[in-house]
């Protein structure tokens, strides 16, 4: 009877020891733990997390909550905004209508798109669908157009004949949003479909993804994740409709929402060549193997300047862009990855490819880097047996970067000219100040104070700095502060008003008598 009991122990013993090791040596398990440290480190609301290996989800998780001090976790089914990870999918857009021999990845853009003018004509005769994916131009960043205005996206793709080139055709690489709004509409001419349209059934419904949107404007299920940001340390939530969907107007860079369980459909159709299941049926092809390798084909360099302050830890030796995919090595191997940046929301999808690996990361704090350290450890974990603290690397890389920033901003507080007064009285800085390609921006004054209005979007009020200079204090705490110029003309009166990176006119002031005041 002892004997018996004895061996009873020994074998419980032995079966609880075995158990242990394999949870140990699990990957997911210790890539779990480290997650939910992770979203500890950097003070993260929530998370999704969605690992695939060969074919298989072997990690699929919602961390935290939905909303700072509520109580709804976030959990599989939690949408976030996918922001500019949505690139890879409109670039596929693309791909099924070279498939179908409707267009190919050479045509001018002016085949489809005969009015798209860009400010160079010969950029613009030359400009061909391939370069609408790549960010080489020549175009510098023109996102103004859609974060400060409320324009169509027509509208939009109008006004970049008045945006100057910074470099010339394909001698460089310059992030560029808009280029893809022209993107999804070459999609839209082609297939006599909006892009929302063509994505929802060519994309979305085949894969199985029943939750995702393609525009913010149909996010309407409760739950969903809440935009956050850090202020001073503090993080605060974000709940701006106006802010979110400002990204709708240039959907197809950026504008798709989803959860971890239709984006693990999505994942493993990219890692698998194009191919997929719906539902008991046979593997089908989302894109032929040729395209589908098209869109990982390097097709443009990336300068230290544009790519990721992480490279300070990974030293690549090359960085590319592909067709809606960054690109570098890593030990060795191959990596295809694009972040999503959105007011209060981050996204990453990461491939590596060679390791039939891939990791999609979404989280509701504004600039979470820890995104990186979960790529890259995801690859150590899964893939290559390496075991490396990328959180603590990151955030103390991250947080040397703050601090610099921080020091750059007293340098510019320190250049302040104390116990100076506007040149004039502050009636004379009110008016409309106006640029064909940026709108409009009103200046009034209230209660002895002057108030900034641009585009009817964006408000706050305007504290003096010295001379001339006023700083501008946004109405939402998010926005943060700029600085606002007015500069003076020969005659000693207001001209122009200097914001943003831009000058606008001001407008002249019609008298009683028709005549004009400046």
């Amino acid at each position: 009877m002892k004997f018996a009991l004895l061996c009873a122990l020994l074998i419980s013993s032995h079966c609880l020891m075995a158990q242990s090791k394999t949870r140990q040596a699990d990957p997911a398990v210790a890539y779990d733990a480290y997650v939910q440290q992770a979203v500890r480190d950097w003070h993260v609301p929530g998370l999704t997390v969605t690992v695939v290996k060969d074919g298989k989800v072997v990690l699929k998780k919602g961390y935290g909550v939905r909303e700072l001090n509520k109580a709804e976790p976030v959990n599989t089914q939690t949408l976030f905004a996918m922001a500019s990870t949505t690139k890879a999918m409109t670039a596929a857009c693309l791909g099924m209508l070279v498939d179908e021999g409707k267009l190919h990845w050479d045509d001018p853009v002016l085949t489809y798109l005969p009015n798209f003018q860009l400010y160079d004509p010969a950029v613009t005769r030359e400009l061909r669908v391939r370069d609408l994916l790549t960010h080489n131009t020549g175009v510098g960043n023109a996102d103004l157009l859609w974060t400060i205005m409320q324009i169509p996206s027509d509208e939009i793709l109008n006004r970049m004949r008045l945006v100057k080139p910074v470099y010339s055709l394909r001698s460089g690489f310059i992030y560029q949003n808009i280029m893809y709004l022209a993107a999804g509409k070459v999609v839209e001419k082609v297939s006599g479909q909006p892009w929302e349209t063509f994505i929802r059934q060519r994309i979305f419904e085949p894969l199985g993804m029943t939750r995702t949107k393609a525009l913010f404007r149909e996010v309407t299920d409760p739950n969903r994740a809440w935009p956050h940001v850090a202020v001073n340390d503090t993080v605060r939530v974000v709940k701006n409709k106006r802010e979110e969907g400002a990204v709708d107007a240039v959907g197809p860079a950026g504008s798709v929402w989803s959860c971890s369980d239709d984006l693990a459909l999505w994942m493993q159709c990219m890692l698998d060549s194009g191919r997929y299941r719906s539902g008991n049926a046979e593997s089908r092809q989302l894109l032929k193997p040729a395209t589908w390798a098209e869109l990982f084909k390097p097709q443009v360099i990336v300068t230290d300047a544009q790519f990721y302050p992480s490279q300070v830890l990974t030293k690549p030796t090359w960085k590319t862009y592909a067709l809606g995919w960054f690109q570098h090595d890593y030990r060795g191997h191959r990596v295809n990855f694009h972040t999503g940046s959105l007011t209060g929301m981050v996204a990453m999808h990461a491939q590596l490819p060679d390791q039939k690996l891939a990791v999609y990361i979404q989280g509701n704090l504004d600039h979470a880097e820890l995104r990186h350290a979960l790529m890259y450890r995801a690859f150590d974990q899964f893939a290559l047996g390496i075991s490396r603290d990328w959180n603590a690397d990151l955030y103390k890389l991250y947080s040397d970067i703050q601090l610099r920033r921080k020091a750059a901003e007293r340098r510019v507080d320190s250049l302040r000219v104390r116990n100076t007064k506007p040149s004039l009285p502050l009636t004379a800085y009110a008016g409309q100040y106006t640029d064909p390609l940026y709108g409009k921006v009103n200046v009034s004054v209230q209660d002895d104070k002057l108030v900034f209005s641009a585009n009817d979007v964006m408000a706050g009020r305007l504290d003096h700095w010295h001379y001339d200079t006023f700083r501008l204090t946004y109405s939402n705490f998010w926005e943060g502060t700029d600085a606002v110029g007015f500069i003076l003309d020969s005659r000693g009166s207001v001209a122009r008003l200097s914001w943003a990176g831009t000058e606008l006119l001001k407008t002249p002031t019609p008298t009683s008598k028709g005549v004009a005041e400046r």
